[in-house]
């Protein structure tokens, strides 16, 4: 194809990732440089019949004409990205410091507010993604070794929790596990303790979660692998089974290296939506006893006094979070290119 051909044909596709998605990761960025103005106070003296008292009060027009002057707000830098509320270089250093053992300087770390949301979004991306890809394929793997009379039922199930909206499913579960939920009251009868909630325990909130997440999130592997395993050769399986291998070896040999594209596009998929888990602990309020990266913004962008210049930061740390986890599956799949070009 001439140069100029494909450069037109290009074109739409480059100018939209131009519009849509360099210009705003811009504008974050810079946006994550400032931080809003500090208010403009002057002190009165407010004199009665029993003397006079000082009074600070907010200068309401110096405060306006200084947003007017500069709408981003004052110029941090990266003191944003460093501060306690972020990676708090200055207290984790003396932490590292002072701290006498791995422990005691984890507990520290988990009392910050950015690596509590951090410890959770790897915690969650890390348990929900391979257990994900595992269960999908299991799925799919069942789901297509059944008669076909009996593969249209069974599908509509497998997809019904990709169909229900994703905070919906949230409260459900939610509720379900409850003091007076299914789920809650079970737990409270096993363990012979009415004063047992799910919701009051940090580590069993997060296993909802965990739970929530695998259960939402499967479906859509199994679609991907399913639709996959139409296409895997039918000659090959039949010549691995002549050959002597049993189901699982044909599985193993056979299946899952030709469906190892389809694998790790679905791992890519499932690292970037779940390093922004967000409507899970939304729908659960489980704010008290975990937090995710997406919450961590949510909170800074909420309420009257948007802090704009945090959120930002932490979105693009967030970005660059999600770069790093997908470099190695992308350095990989690169490699497997190279490899079969030469």
């Amino acid at each position: 194809m001439p140069h100029r051909t494909f450069f037109w044909f290009m074109f739409p596709s480059l100018l939209a990732m131009i519009l849509f998605i360099a210009l705003p990761i811009g504008s974050v960025m810079t946006q994550s440089l400032f931080v809003k103005h500090d208010q403009v106070t002057i002190v009165t003296e407010n004199c009665g019949p029993f003397g006079c008292q000082e009074e600070v009060v907010v200068d309401v027009e110096a405060t306006r004409a200084l947003q007017e002057a500069d709408p981003l707000g004052r110029f941090n830098g990266f003191g944003t990205y460093t501060d306690r509320n972020h990676l708090a270089f200055a207290e984790v250093s003396e932490a590292w410091n002072t701290t006498e053992s791995w422990s005691e300087f984890g507990s520290f770390l988990m009392n910050l507010p950015f690596y509590r949301a951090l410890a959770f979004t790897l915690s969650y991306t890390a348990i929900v993604t391979p257990f994900v890809i595992v269960l999908g394929l299991a799925i799919a793997l069942g789901v297509n070794s059944l008669p076909r009379i009996v593969k249209g039922p069974t599908i509509f199930i497998s997809l019904l929790p990709m169909i229900v909206t994703p905070l919906i499913g949230g409260l459900v579960l939610f509720w379900m596990v409850d003091a007076d939920g299914i789920l809650g009251a079970a737990l409270q009868n096993i363990f012979d303790d009415p004063r047992l909630s799910v919701k009051a325990s940090a580590p069993l909130t997060w296993l909802m979660l965990f739970i929530y997440g695998i259960w939402h999130s499967a479906p859509f592997a199994f679609v991907v692998f399913y639709a996959g395993l139409q296409t895997v050769p039918s000659e090959t399986l039949e010549a691995a089974q002549i050959d002597g291998a049993n189901r699982w070896q044909r599985i193993r040999y056979v299946t899952i290296p030709y469906m190892m594209p389809l694998v790790v596009f679905v791992i890519l998929i499932q690292l970037m939506d779940n390093f922004r888990v967000f409507e899970p602990i939304v729908a659960f309020s489980a704010q008290a006893n975990a937090s995710s990266l997406s919450t961590f913004i949510y909170d800074d962008l909420r309420g009257d006094t948007a802090l704009f210049g945090s959120a930002a930061a932490t979105s693009m740390m967030t970005i660059v979070g999600v770069c790093i986890l997908l470099s190695p599956v992308l350095l990989r799949t690169w490699r497997d290119f190279n490899r079969k070009r030469a």
